[in-house]
């Protein structure tokens, strides 16, 4: 993707660090592009997902089940797919703070100290795409990884979302979805239980749906007089904090914080001895 790079001239490359992982969910949860699809690309994520120890053998096959997919599908499909999962209604957005802050002002506020973390790394973006795009976030995350040589703070940073993460593991599963593995494999790499997906499932069944036509018509028209309503309030009454959208979930707050130690997962069948850092 080549969306974050240390010189204007120059992308940056991923070095040994297993966290280019992250470099490969970037991949795919990004929009299916057509140069997914060309050469080797969805071979090398394959290889580099089934042999990392970062995430469990379940979650391994999860996301090689989505690359053979992908592959079966082929572009057009994929794409026709992921418009109508990710870009219709907001429920699964990929933009992390539109499920904490929805469009209130605080929202602008977390662009700019994420914006403001992008450049104190030494980082520019050169794609037109907000910062807290979920993609281009784990994309930063995997160059920084090799940067920072400190594993531990990838995954705290990583952690610092799973809430949200979490919750759109959730609708994924709700939805039936392959994309499902990489939002595991996230939760895993932050060093979170796989249960927790669950504890959001009560909340995302009581949900409606928003990807219909019918949904995406009515929200506009709300979305209208709220934005007139703001204005002569001058705040906005769709802010949600991270507090609000965890206790909704039913997660208790310090739960939802805390955060685990990680692990390295080893093939069962193995006699390899589990690392842990």
């Amino acid at each position: 993707m080549n969306s974050v790079v240390n010189e204007p001239t120059a992308p940056a490359t991923i070095g040994p660090s297993e966290l280019k992982l992250l470099k490969v969910l970037s991949l795919l949860i990004d929009y299916p592009s057509n140069e997914l699809f060309t050469g080797d690309t969805l071979a090398d994520c394959a290889q580099i997902v089934a042999t990392s120890t970062l995430i469990s053998p379940d979650v391994r096959t999860q996301i090689i089940d989505l690359i053979e997919d992908l592959i079966e599908t082929g572009s057009l499909e994929a794409q026709a797919r992921y418009d109508g999962l990710f870009e219709r209604g907001r429920s699964l957005s990929l933009w992390l703070f539109e499920h904490v802050h929805g469009e209130s002002r605080d929202r602008g506020q977390a662009m700019v100290d994420l914006m403001n973390q992008y450049s104190d790394a030494g980082f520019d973006i050169s794609i037109k795409e907000l910062p807290d795009y979920l993609p281009l976030y784990l994309e930063f995350l995997a160059y920084q990884a090799t940067v920072i040589n400190d594993d531990i703070q990838i995954r705290m940073d990583i952690a610092d979302v799973s809430h949200i993460i979490a919750l759109l593991a959730a609708r994924l599963v709700d939805r039936g979805s392959v994309y499902q593995g990489c939002f595991n494999a996230l939760l895993q790499i932050a060093g979170k239980p796989l249960d927790v997906v669950e504890e959001y499932q009560e909340k995302v069944s009581k949900e409606k749906r928003d990807d219909s036509f019918d949904a995406l018509d009515k929200e506009w028209e709300e979305e209208v007089v709220t934005f007139l309503d703001a204005q002569q309030e001058e705040r906005c009454p769709s802010q949600t904090s991270t507090q609000n959208l965890a206790a909704k979930a039913g997660v208790n707050k310090s739960a939802a914080n805390m955060v685990d130690a990680p692990v390295h997962w080893v093939d069962f069948k193995t006699n390899q001895p589990v690392k842990q850092s």
